[in-house]
């Protein structure tokens, strides 16, 4: 029922007045034509609003696209009116993100592979090899890509382990360069229950805490023994990113005398105290696994003030607890950490679960990574990237549950690398019975970071220093042969324009880095005659 008013009634639509509640017919025209010349106004300015609208700020990848990816990882086969569809693997997405790699052919069988590379190799014929290679007991399995020129001796071995949630495809940029060292055999490893590596069932028996730590740290590293074993590599340099750092140091010291270098490139789970070793860090301040997700490689990649990050690392290296006076400085605040996230991390609730259990919108949320991630490399490699990634991470969970395990909430280790650095490259090793005792005397560790890297550099350089003082103690008792066997030495490298994945965000210069490093073991291997790989 209308209310009828005595007064003039004002009704505001689409800034029109209707200044009587019985207008004249003149009047209604009048105003039908005003409002509807501001509907098409409005309805410009929406379109306009609309086409101009940036995408979301955490999550770029639209609703329809992410559903359309996740249904069944489909791909369009031909042109036809009705499509055919077939379903994309993850090996095919993995092969994808490697067909970016120039010069290198895929061994198998290059023209079946619509992406092998047809550009000639001025170096000789390098191929790469795709194994998944089987490991004793139930669904046990790494899977590998080695690279290697065809018909050469192989004199030194480097094999790669990526970090966590990640896979070997990341590295594609740094496959081809380091290879094209004479006499050199790649091995790329996706870790036991990761990337496109079989996936257990991942279960800690332990009922002490540090022991379900060490179980946890030797379900990768058993894994990576036995392939070594596997493949018949007496000894070899090992680069570990991230936790693959981690491991590589717990793999070290499990398994002595294999490793001709250890090369770390922004461990996780260096420092002990991370909030008073950030205390003196320079800006940006915090080391955390948030700013895995948060930081913009667009920004990190730009330069920075490599030497002045440098010496503040170093500052806070040397002296991260003393105050001005000498005295201890009062510890850092500790940043709190959301008692629901803590609840998430001691429930072992992966983050890559809570994708699987998004369904549709799972690839939507792998992008809010993704766009932050690789948004400055190319398009197509920054596509295909993201595909990789969601192939990864829609995988049956497993070795992802190691990390609540090895890593307390706020990514810091359960067991801190720099309480047990000083004995890389000092233990005994394993020798047949009625054989005299043998120890190791060393062997060179290197340390990487990005300049603009969220893991803690001051990390890195308080383990250089336990290193260097680990070396000084066993030469002071050293025997004369063990005096002239010595091959201890550390170094940290800062890679400019990087982050954390320095290996993609400036691959020019990590990779030269990387080249100087093996020349170095080359170099080594003829001084000491050591011929083993």
């Amino acid at each position: 029922m209308l209310r009828q008013q005595r007064g003039t009634v004002f009704f505001q639509r689409s800034r029109i007045t209707l200044a009587s509640s019985f207008p004249t017919s003149s009047r209604i025209a009048k105003m039908a034509a005003e409002n509807g010349a501001q509907q098409h106004e409005d309805a410009a300015q929406i379109k306009q609003t609309r086409e101009t609208r940036p995408p979301s700020v955490y999550f770029p990848l639209g609703y329809k696209e992410a559903a359309y990816q996740w249904l069944c990882r489909h791909r369009l086969l031909t042109s036809n009116p009705l499509p055919q569809w077939t379903s994309v693997t993850p090996s095919m997405v993995e092969r994808k993100v490697l067909s970016f790699i120039p010069t290198l052919r895929e061994a198998a069988d290059s023209a079946a592979n619509p992406n092998a590379s047809s550009a000639p190799d001025p170096l000789g014929t390098r191929v790469w090899r795709r194994t998944m290679v089987q490991l004793s007991g139930k669904n046990r399995a790494l899977n590998e890509v080695c690279v290697e020129k065809v018909g050469e001796k192989t004199d030194e071995t480097l094999v790669v382990v990526h970090g966590y949630g990640a896979g070997l495809g990341f590295f594609y940029k740094n496959l081809e360069p380091i290879t094209r060292m004479p006499g050199l055999k790649l091995y790329a490893l996706d870790m036991l229950g990761m990337g496109n590596s079989s996936r257990p069932a991942f279960k800690i028996h332990a009922k002490d805490k540090e022991q379900q730590v060490i179980e946890a740290e030797d379900w990768f590293v058993d894994a990576l023994e036995e392939w070594r074993k596997k493949r018949k590599i007496e000894r070899f340099t090992l680069l570990g990113h991230s936790l693959g750092g981690y491991l590589a140091v717990s793999y070290s010291l499990k398994y002595p005398g294999h490793l001709k270098k250890l090369i770390l490139a922004s461990p996780v789970g260096i420092p002990e105290d991370p909030y008073a070793v950030n205390a003196s860090m320079p800006e940006p301040g915090e080391s955390t696994l948030e700013n895995e997700f948060t930081q913009d490689q667009s920004q990190t990649t730009e330069k920075g003030d490599t030497a002045a990050l440098a010496k503040a690392a170093a500052a806070a290296a040397a002296s991260p607890k003393a105050g001005s006076n000498g005295a201890a400085a009062p510890a850092a605040p500790k940043r709190p950490i959301p008692s629901w996230l803590v609840w998430l991390w001691d429930a072992n609730v992966s983050p890559f679960s809570i994708i699987r259990m998004t369904g549709p919108l799972g690839p939507r949320f792998v992008s809010g990574w993704t766009s932050r991630r690789f948004n400055h490399l190319p398009g197509p490699e920054s596509q295909a990237l993201h595909d990789y990634a969601f192939s990864i991470f829609k995988q049956k969970g497993s070795g992802e549950y190691a990390l609540a395990y090895i890593l307390a909430p706020g990514a810091y280790a359960r067991r801190p690398v720099i309480n047990r650095i000083q004995d890389v490259g000092r233990q005994p090793i394993p020798q047949p019975a009625g054989s005299p005792a043998k120890k190791e005397t060393g062997f060179p560790v290197v340390f990487m970071y990005g300049e603009n890297d969220w893991m803690d550099v001051a990390g890195g350089l308080a383990s250089e220093e336990k290193l260097k003082k680990a070396q000084a103690d066993a030469l002071a008792k050293a025997t004369e042969e063990e005096k002239r066997a010595e091959n201890g030495s550390v170094k940290v490298i800062i890679v400019p324009k990087a982050g954390h994945h320095l290996y993609l965000d400036n691959a020019d210069f990590f990779n030269a880095a990387l080249q100087k490093e093996m020349d170095d073991v080359v170099a080594t291997s003829k001084r000491t005659g050591d011929t083993s790989s």
